[in-house]
Formats: C-alpha cells, structure tokens, sequence
C-alpha cells in the first residue's frame, strides 16, 4: 500500500508540530548554508563584517562627504553603518529565501520533509551574519562615544523580530513564485536595490518632508529609524512607527506564508 503525502494548503499548529519535529534538519541547513557561504573564500568570515564595512566607506565618502546629506546631526559612517547592518539582514535574506527552493531542488524532488524548513533556515543563517557585523557597530560607537539607551537594547530583540519576519515572508512569497517563473531570478536583485532608495538607509527620514508618513508603511523604514533613535539617539523613540511596522511585517508574513501554503503541493511536480 503507497501511501501520498499532501501538504496541506493553509498553515496548521500541525505544521509548527512538524517544524519542531525536524528542528535538527533546521539546524543542519543553517549549518550547511552558513559554511557553504563563507567556503574556500580567502577572508572566511570575515566577509560579513568586509561588506557592510566597505558599503559604509563608499556611502560616507560620495553621500556625507561629497553630497553633504544630513544625517540627524550624528557622523555620517555611524548614522549609515546601522542602517546598512539592517539592511543588509532584510535583503540578503529575502534575495537568499526566494532563491531557497530551487537551489535544493534534488533534495525537494526527493524528500520529504516541511517545506518551510529550507527558507526560515536561510533568514537565521543571515541572522548570523548580522551578530557578526555588529561587531562593527560595537566599535563605532565607542570610537564616537555613543551609549544606547537601556529601552533601545530592550527593543533590538523586536527589531530583529520585525526585520526577520518581513524579510521571511517577503522570501516566502518570491520562492513560491521562483518554483515557476525563473524570471524571479534575474528581477529581484533590481528590485532591492530600488527599494532600498525608498528607504532611509543612507539617507534621513527627514528628506521626504511631508511625504515621510508613506515610509511609514515599509516595515525596515521604522526598524532602521527606531535604531538610530535608539542607539545614536537622533530623535525620540516612535512607538506608533514601531506599531506600523510591526503590523506591516505580520501582514508580509501571512501573504507570504498562505501563499508557499498554497502552492507547496505543486513543488515537487514543477520545480
């Protein structure tokens, strides 16, 4: 007697059940794509903290230095350090996670196990990379005498948790898409690259002027401003904004999320 296993087409306490079930798999492909990534290069590790480091030179040179643009009255390098450190986590995660399915497609063909295992396995791999280059961040504010405030290191665990479940949810829906159209690919390295210029990464919040309330409603907009309010404190903590996000990156995860749900049953068969 065979018997067929179909993935159910909505998300289930089953499927948390089933997550925790195969939590050592979990830990085996963060594993495996955290050496995979950092394999035979020269530096190793040390790319995490070389990329966001050499991102901060080249903005502060051509946007603080060069271009004079404002950054709430704290040094340049600081202010766009910790907005890179974000950013860097948000959309390595979500180009690495709309990516995850087809990169393992032998093992999708051939196996089973939950399908949701692969991308959340790619956002804590990133999550890694983040702890690493804040170690950059460490330094800087010694180096500029900046002291976070107690309430801003109390909100960096929810800041992580907002940016993780934008970037996975965000990552869920591309990967569902990318099992079919191949285009995905090719299209989404342009699209984070514009959507991190209608974010305040290397810029302040205060350019938009009167339309600053529409970056409101992009998630890693409020993470990145509630950062620096917290840690460089150049404004008052913003719980509305913290909301607002909060709410956006829950709404991206369930899109996401009903969305691989939907189509997971056809993985195997398409991809």
């Amino acid at each position: 007697m065979t018997t067929v296993i179909r993935p159910k087409k909505t998300l289930s306490l089953q499927d948390f059940k089933e997550i925790w079930g195969h939590r050592e798999l979990l830990y085996f492909f963060t594993w495996r794509d955290f050496k995979v990534r950092y394999k035979q290069t020269f530096i190793g590790i040390a790319w995490a903290l070389f990329q966001p480091l050499m991102s901060m030179v080249v903005f502060s040179l051509f946007f603080g230095k060069l271009a004079g643009v404002p950054s709430d009255n704290v040094p340049y390098p600081i202010f766009v350090y910790i907005g890179l450190l974000f950013w860097q986590f948000f959309s390595d995660a979500l180009s690495d996670t709309g990516s995850a399915l087809v990169n393992n497609q032998s093992i999708v063909t051939k196996v089973y196990f939950p399908r949701l295992i692969l991308p959340i396995s790619t956002v804590i791999t990133k999550l890694v990379d983040f702890a690493i280059a804040a170690i950059i961040l460490v330094g800087l504010m010694i180096y500029y005498q900046f002291i976070p405030s107690v309430e801003g290191i109390l909100l960096l665990p929810l800041l992580l948790l907002i940016t993780f479940m934008a970037a996975l949810g965000g990552g869920l829906f591309l990967a569902s898409i990318n099992v079919k159209y191949r285009d995905v690919r090719y299209i989404l390295p342009y699209f984070i690259q514009l959507f991190m210029f209608v974010t305040p990464v290397i810029y302040s919040s205060s350019i938009a002027g009167k339309y600053s309330w529409i970056l409101a409603f992009n998630p890693m907009s409020g993470v990145i401003q509630t950062a620096r309010a917290a840690f460089l404190h150049t404004a008052p903590i913003n719980w509305l904004l913290i909301l607002i996000s909060f709410s956006a990156s829950v709404i991206i995860l369930a899109i996401g999320t009903i969305t691989f749900k939907k189509t997971e049953r056809f993985f195997a068969d398409i991809i």
